[in-house]
């Protein structure tokens, strides 16, 4: 053992890593319908190995949380902003309720148990998982004129209950809003998350990488030229919109495409358009053949942001009937995206800065198109670390922040301020599209191994502490902060759905993860997501959550 303890204090690296290890192997066990996931495992799992006794630096923990918060509010910050507003009363009274009902828990039980006031903080602390609380009500128990002695002696014990329940209260957070609530709804996380995204996506099909349709919108045919002879290359594509002729090869040569060039028998023609269109002026033309030398064209599919003024404010019609048929030609719009989501293109939808347009075409018609609408947006592996370095500068800074009133210091902390940054830098993106890119996987990397490895610190560095107070002082405080634990969530989860009816259950276990400031359990549900819709109503109570929980440490000390 002595060894094991050595390598590990050599290397406390080694004993992170293999909880995240052990804890997803662990993870993913099923037991019946439960399933703890990597986050819990990753967290029981680094209590057992902290049992060794493991010395891990803080700054570590407050590293990768910033990464994984800030991940989090990047991906958001675009649907937050527009979420907020009167559609947003609901996730405010979800984060009120919860605050109000886990302080009341909390001094019935320290009435209940003769706990006294820094063991009923502590408890506060580490069941509702609001570390601020050891902040805020060691400052208050400094205020109430003790002797030293006494000060320091209930100071100590908001520290020694925060340590005994804070497991169970990131463990049962993640029952509650990933096992439980599904339970109660009848709905599981992973179909709502699906049927919300559908609901954004505004009937649009999103494939996943790999995928593509087996009968695509847009196709290229071949035509040997039989009935269409005599007919000049306008006249066939204006015969059916939403065609037009690629390339045209004559006695064996490629030729030069021309509007006013007449067709002539036996030509050979690429055609490129919408399926439905090709079907209809198939018949005109002449037969398909299956191929001709030469006559290949590679298309390319780009997103463009539209930044041009000239588009800007105009509706769809306006910008159909101001744009001539030689700049339209080759080019077809496959979508416009607004903030993330597929916009319902209708004559009179208002095209507004930052909606992103994707293109299909020749190399040659996309450039001709993109210099009159705006960049193209090129993808990219590459993550630009100039713009997110300064995002999560901005918010450690912000952080940093601390606003008195009276006696009550009140401060985002690292996360919040994190979140507060990914959500403004996010938002900054999709007015700018050419900076900030962060491919998904870059994204995902930064969200799983952030929340994983700070939850994994947390019990390297609580786990040991936990375990020997429970062996002193009985049983009776972590049982007592397991009802303050799942008691304010069963009360704003029943609040929830039959007060607020809430029908979304993806929905609702983001707003309920976030007013409980429950970081584990909302990275377990967006697991089980599979997407991001969870993340706005999260960060949405999660920035109540740290004002409201906040305030509960000098109350606590007050009323316990």
């Amino acid at each position: 053992m002595s060894f094991v303890h050595s390598i590990l204090n050599q290397s406390p690296e080694v004993a992170l890593f293999l909880s995240l290890a052990l804890g997803y192997w662990i993870g993913k066990f099923h037991f019946g319908r439960f399933q703890l996931g990597g986050v819990a495992g990753s967290l029981l799992v680094a209590v057992i190995i902290s049992q060794v006794g493991i010395t891990i630096d803080n700054g570590i923990k407050a590293l990768l949380f910033a990464l994984f918060i800030y991940a989090v509010g990047f991906e958001s910050g675009p649907q937050f902003f527009r979420s907020l507003g009167r559609q947003s009363i609901r996730e405010i009274a979800l984060a009120a309720v919860l605050a109000i009902s886990g302080f009341l828990t909390v001094i019935l039980m320290a009435r209940m148990a003769g706990l006294d006031k820094g063991l009923a903080a502590g408890i506060a602390s580490g069941a509702l998982t609001q570390s601020a609380i050891i902040g805020t009500a060691s400052s208050a128990i400094a205020k109430l004129g003790l002797a030293a002695e006494e000060t320091q002696r209930l100071q100590a014990n908001v520290a020694i209950g925060y340590a005994v329940t804070y497991i169970f209260g990131s463990l049962g957070a993640i029952i509650m809003c990933v096992n439980v609530l599904p339970w109660l709804t009848r709905h599981s996380i992973r179909d709502d998350a699906l049927e919300a995204q559908a609901e954004l996506l505004a009937g649009a099909r999103i494939y996943g990488e790999g995928e593509h349709p087996a009968a695509p919108d847009l196709v290229g045919r071949l035509f040997r030229v039989e009935q269409a002879a005599g007919a000049t290359i306008a006249a066939l594509e204006t015969m059916t919109p939403g065609v037009s002729v690629e390339r045209l090869k004559r006695d064996g040569a490629i030729i030069g495409v021309d509007p006013a060039q007449v067709l002539e028998q036996g030509d050979i023609l690429l055609m490129v358009g919408r399926r439905a269109s090709m079907l209809s002026i198939a018949r005109q033309v002449g037969a398909e053949i299956q191929s001709s030398e030469g006559m290949d064209l590679v298309m390319l599919s780009r997103d463009v942001a539209i930044t041009s003024r000239e588009l800007i404010g105009r509706s769809v019609s306006e910008i159909d009937r101001m744009t001539a048929g030689d700049v339209r030609h080759g080019i077809y719009v496959i979508e416009v995206k607004r903030g993330g989501n597929p916009l319902v293109l209708k004559p009179e939808t208002i095209i507004r800065a930052g909606d992103v347009v994707t293109l299909y075409g020749s190399a040659e018609d996309v450039q001709r198109a993109a210099k009159i609408i705006g960049p193209i947006i090129l993808v990219s592996d590459k993550t630009d670390w100039v713009f997110h370095g300064l995002g999560l500068v901005v918010g450690l800074l912000v952080g940093l922040v601390v606003i008195r009133i009276g006696s009550i210091p009140l401060t985002l902390g690292s996360g919040g301020g994190a979140l507060l940054s990914g959500l403004l830098f996010g938002w900054y993106r999709t007015r700018n599209l050419t900076q900030g890119n962060m491919p998904k996987g870059a994204s995902s990397l930064l969200r799983d191994l952030g929340l994983a490895g700070f939850v994994a610190v947390v019990g390297l560095q609580s786990g040991q502490q936990a375990v020997s107070t429970i062996i002193d002082k009985g049983l009776s405080l972590f049982l007592i902060g397991v009802v303050v634990t799942l008691l304010p969530l069963l009360i704003t989860m029943l609040f929830g759905r039959y007060v607020l009816k809430y029908k979304n259950t993806a929905i609702f276990a983001g707003a309920l993860s976030g007013s409980r400031s429950a970081n584990p359990a909302f990275g377990e549900v967006l697991d089980k997501a599979g997407n991001s819709v969870p993340t706005t109503p999260f960060a949405i109570t999660y920035a109540l959550a740290n004002v409201f929980l906040t305030l509960l440490g000098p109350l606590v000390v007050a009323f316990a």
